[in-house]
């Protein structure tokens, strides 16, 4: 293939390749990226264990290939890719219905409607007082929101969650649930949604 690879032409086959052999699920999918990360077992790869990866899982692609497909899925930039931007790319984003549940949700907290939730947005919803490191004493309250924050992609860890970190998020979330409806009853149940 000569001059720019077209990353959605290569994603589409890395699909096709994988789903022929047996990597619809997320079971599937996971045994593949486990596959992938053999040499050390981070739970990360990097491009060489990409592209070895996709080889000796039968996935006919060339090296500038990888490297496109390895930029396109590390969303973090650190060089390397995990099981969550794995699923995500492979899987891709949030579908209408998935979506529409993590709106909703987002938008249950974002009370002050400026586009991201901040601490003030959750006061009331998620009590840090009760966590067993504000009780023993190894972390105060504001320290538990800012970690309770990054589990929820805060990247930048400045105490908001904007709404391109919430998508991401509940994409990851989302790549491993097959089931649309459960996915949608585990945000309702999750967020006290209707």
């Amino acid at each position: 293939m000569q001059g720019k690879v077209n990353v959605v032409e290569v994603l589409n086959r890395l699909r096709e390749q994988l789903a022929a052999r047996g990597a619809k699920t997320i079971r599937g999918l996971g045994r593949s990226f486990k596959l992938f990360d053999s040499y050390d077992g981070n739970r990360k790869v990097d491009a060489q264990e990409f592209f070895v990866g996709l080889q000796e899982n039968g996935v006919k692609i060339n090296k500038a290939e990888a490297d496109a497909l390895m930029s396109y899925f590390d969303t973090d930039g650190d060089g390397h890719i995990n099981f969550d931007e794995f699923l995500v790319g492979v899987r891709g984003k949030l579908n209408a219905k998935r979506q529409a549940m993590a709106d909703k949700a987002f938008l249950k907290f974002d009370k002050d409607g400026n586009g991201c939730i901040e601490a003030a947005d959750l006061k009331g919803v998620y009590n840090c007082s009760f966590h067993p490191k504000v009780i023993s004493g190894e972390m105060t309250e504001d320290e538990v929101f800012l970690e309770f924050l990054a589990n929820f992609g805060d990247k930048n860890r400045d105490g908001k969650i904007q709404k391109s970190e919430w998508n991401d998020y509940y994409a990851a979330v989302s790549a491993s649930i097959d089931n649309d409806d459960h996915f949608v009853q585990l945000m309702k149940t999750a967020w006290k949604l209707d």
